[in-house]
């Protein structure tokens, strides 16, 4: 799984509200891009963008069990998950390559914006040394 992971301190771009329509148009029309080559390469699970953080909400079951639910993560937050890949790849070292393809995504003026994108297996069972069974 390739994990977006916007973070104010590593990202030397402005926020994307800032950017201009046609950067957004460029930046999106990168990811399509990027899907279609993975989807044609037999590569691509699924991919997905996220709606910006002050859209979420936290839930937690309260003591009854019933949905306690906050908005969030809050303005102070400086990290945020903007989307994710899920790949099939015979290696880490393509799930990687993919990762440095999609973080030089453009920004403005054309830039690439190198932001961090995380590489995480996806489990389909626990750990042996963690009790999986045979």
């Amino acid at each position: 799984m390739l994990l977006m992971q916007f973070n104010a301190q590593s990202l030397d771009v402005p926020s994307i509200t800032e950017w201009q329509p046609e950067e957004i148009r460029a930046h999106i029309a990168f990811m399509r891009t990027t899907n279609e080559k993975l989807a044609a390469a037999g590569e691509l699970v699924d991919a997905q963008g996220l709606a910006m953080p002050e859209t979420a909400r936290i839930v937690r079951a309260a003591a009854d069990g019933s949905a306690l639910v906050t908005d969030g993560p809050f303005a102070e937050t400086k990290e945020f998950l903007a989307g994710w890949w899920i790949v099939e790849v015979p290696s880490a070292e393509r799930a990687v390559a993919i990762a440095a393809e999609v973080s030089a995504a453009p920004g403005p003026g054309g830039a690439p914006i190198n932001m961090p994108i995380e590489v995480r297996e996806v489990m389909s069972e626990p750990p042996a040394e963690l009790g999986a069974e045979d």
